[in-house]
């Protein structure tokens, strides 16, 4: 009988949460994250005010779900370009449960991100293992929200951006240097942190952004990252590189 191969891709947002945080390395970056329920969505909003309500095992940005605690005491959603507003908490989480139904979802506390052009934008850092099996950051691409909805991701009208150019709005070269350092670092070390508990996995694709303070916070982490969103750069280096790896990977 053959021996089961490990398995490439992890699905489960949860499962991933659950191996990162025992990590003292990349803990420090993840924003506190729970099970989705009528009880922990009231607590995190509570502690929060605002948090992301997503599928356990969605991609592309689909479900996503942004509920918001106002400083009016009233409770608000918005899942696509849709926004409902609430005075009662039953009437609030009742109406989230339309489009949560009885799948699994989580819930992670709200990151004010940084903007460009107020745009909310995030960075995907795309880490692979190269063709001597050592980890490495191969990519680092910006994506910047449609102007109407929650979300970065391409499928989701986001915009995809030089990194560089993207944080030139905000700091100078030489910090810029400094964040992409930290972006590389991170990346592998999440890698590695995945790579223990599942030998399977060969890519990552970290989305990570930045509140006022330049925390990268880890918002999310594919194991199954599109590599062809590289191809939207001018500059085509980055994307034959992470092809590379990405064949290289394949014949393992």
């Amino acid at each position: 009988m053959s021996e089961k191969k490990p398995r490439k891709t992890v699905m489960s947002k949860w499962a991933k949460t659950k191996v990162l945080v025992k990590s003292k390395k990349v803990l420090p970056f993840i924003p506190d994250t729970q099970k989705f329920s009528e009880s922990t969505l009231k607590k995190m909003l509570k502690l929060y005010s605002m948090v992301y309500v997503k599928p356990e095992n969605g991609t592309y940005g689909k479900g996503v779900i942004r509920a918001q605690l106002l400083k009016t005491n009233e409770l608000m959603y918005q899942i696509e370009t849709t926004e409902k507003t609430f005075k009662d908490y039953k009437a609030f989480y009742k109406s989230i449960q339309n489009f949560t139904h009885k799948k699994s979802y989580i819930i992670q506390k709200g990151i004010h991100l940084l903007k460009y052009n107020k745009r909310h934008f995030d960075i995907r850092v795309m880490v692979q293992l190269s063709p001597k099996g050592k980890w490495e950051t191969t990519g680092l691409i910006g994506r910047v929200a449609h102007p109407k909805k929650i979300v970065t991701n391409y499928h989701s009208g986001g915009r995809p951006m030089d990194v560089k150019r993207l944080l030139a709005a905000h700091t100078s070269n030489s910090e810029i240097q400094k964040v992409m350092h930290t972006l590389n670092e991170l990346g592998v070390a999440t890698a590695k942190s995945l790579h223990k508990k599942y030998p399977g996995i060969q890519q990552i694709g970290l989305d990570i952004g930045f509140d006022h303070t330049w925390t990268p916070w880890i918002i999310e982490v594919n194991t199954n990252p599109d590599p062809y969103i590289f191809n939207k750069l001018a500059d085509k280096s980055m994307y034959k590189k992470v092809i590379r790896y990405k064949r290289a990977a394949a014949t393992i």
